[in-house]
């Protein structure tokens, strides 16, 4: 019969649809203690002998001779002549999925990224400055893909939020360098690039070296060695956050033709075998249609075992009650990727409350999404969208209280501080307080 792609079904009224349910989104996020351990260690020798340390294991990992770290980087003239060797239909994408990203970036800068203050009633004066982080690092997957649109949803939020700095590094195995990322990273504004990935690259960039300078923040995705270091290193540096495998759950009426609801089923189990593809439908006939769909298209693709296997260990096709009903399930999986492949998506918008993304209507495929709509497509996941937010302009700022206490002010301010400090046992704060009371003396002007 050959390969063959069967989402497990489930039907919401059934008896045993909770555990089954429970089973197939079950997914463990621990790290191999073996894993945990060889990172545990590279972590450890980059920080001891920083450039040397980041050499060797590029060279074993990668297979990448050379001389030292600062052969490693890759220069500005090299990554706008990969950008100026693109075919052009290839280079007039990048540049328009890269307009389209800034663009929202920017509108989402204007919308929540402001400094802002105001003054009350005695004078004194309360609020927030927003600034950009100085420097930050962005690691971009190579080896088995390349994702040039990683680069982009990375580089462009942190331009945009003003970071002066921004630090690519890339894994090359064998030396081989994809010229479209490269030209990404020219058309996102990164400041510098290395040919350097795995553990030991988060290590550089967390702890610096001679030559890769020491980052604020690293963002980007990774294998799960990436993922480990980047846990490790939370603390001397912020991260975004720990991405788990790919997901997607399409909430279907029945009225988006079956074919493209398989198709969008596939565009993220095509991911690996861990990604997660799932259906939630009332209508049983036309969950018949999309695996109909599943079984006429699979043998087209040419990742149909990864898709197989990712559809057959953890897909499901799930029969409900009604649109409410799925809707509510929704929020339960809290899916990264969230399509309403409905006739009138914005009846059901409403219902929604946790998802990494939402997509509305038949025609918003998630794929454009990760390319080229404008939003980030780094989204939170395994659940995580119920209290974690996309990436976005707000992880490459921080924020500073802005305080400036008046004389009138400082009066009933000082009273209630310093009975809350006394009633903590925190005498030296109640007195700082007390000591600004009425009569203040003359304030003298400095030398």
């Amino acid at each position: 019969m050959g390969l063959q792609a069967k989402p497990l079904q489930l039907n919401t009224a059934d008896a045993g649809f909770e555990a089954a349910f429970a089973g197939r989104l079950h997914w463990s996020a621990d790290t191999d203690a073996a894993i945990e351990q060889r990172v545990a260690d590279i972590l450890a020798d980059v920080q001891r002998r920083g450039d040397s340390a980041v050499l060797e294991y590029t060279q074993r990992f990668d297979g990448l001779p050379a001389a030292d770290v600062k052969a490693l980087e890759i220069t500005q003239a090299e990554l706008k002549a990969a950008l100026d060797g693109l075919p052009a239909a290839q280079r007039e994408a990048l540049q328009a999925a890269a307009a389209r990203v800034r663009q929202y970036h920017e509108a989402q800068k204007k919308a929540s990224g402001e400094s802002w203050s105001y003054r009350d009633e005695d004078g004194t004066l309360l609020g927030q400055k927003v600034t950009p982080l100085d420097r930050v690092g962005i690691y971009v997957p190579g080896g088995k893909a390349a994702y040039p649109s990683s680069v982009l949803m990375n580089a462009i939020p942190a331009h945009v939020a003003g970071v002066q700095e921004i630090i690519m590094v890339v894994p090359t195995p064998q030396g081989v360098r994809n010229p479209l990322v490269l030209a990404a990273a020219c058309v996102a504004g990164v400041s510098r690039a290395f040919t350097v990935g795995g553990a030991q690259a988060v290590a550089a960039l967390a702890y610096g070296t001679a030559t890769i300078p020491k980052v604020d923040k690293i963002t980007g995705p990774g294998n799960a060695y990436v993922a480990s270091a980047k846990k490790r290193v939370f603390g001397t540096v912020g991260i975004d956050m720990i991405a788990g495998p790919s997901e997607i759950l399409v909430l279907a009426d029945g009225s988006t033709p079956a074919d493209w609801v398989a198709m969008d089923l596939f565009s993220q189990a095509e991911h690996d075998e861990l990604a997660q593809s799932i259906l939630l439908c009332p209508d049983v006939a036309y969950i018949a249609q999309v695996q109909a769909a599943i079984d006429r298209l699979l043998p087209e693709m040419p990742r149909r075992e990864i898709i197989a296997k990712s559809l057959n260990d953890r897909g499901a096709l799930i029969l409900t009650r009604s649109m409410e009903e799925a809707c509510a399930i929704s929020n339960r999986i809290a899916p990264e990727h969230l399509e309403v492949s409905s006739r009138d998506p914005h009846r059901w918008e409403p219902l929604l409350r946790h998802a990494g993304a939402i997509f509305l209507g038949a025609f918003t495929s998630e794929s454009l999404g990760d390319y080229c709509a404008g939003p980030n497509h780094v989204l939170p996941t395994s659940g995580t969208a119920r209290f974690s937010s996309p990436l976005g302009v707000y992880d490459f700022q921080k924020r500073s209280s802005l305080i400036e206490v008046s004389e009138t002010g400082s009066q009933p301010l000082g009273r209630i501080a310093a009975e809350l400090a006394y009633g903590e046992g925190l005498q030296a704060h109640a007195r700082a307080a007390e000591l600004r009371l009425n009569p203040v003396p003359p304030m003298r002007d400095p030398k």
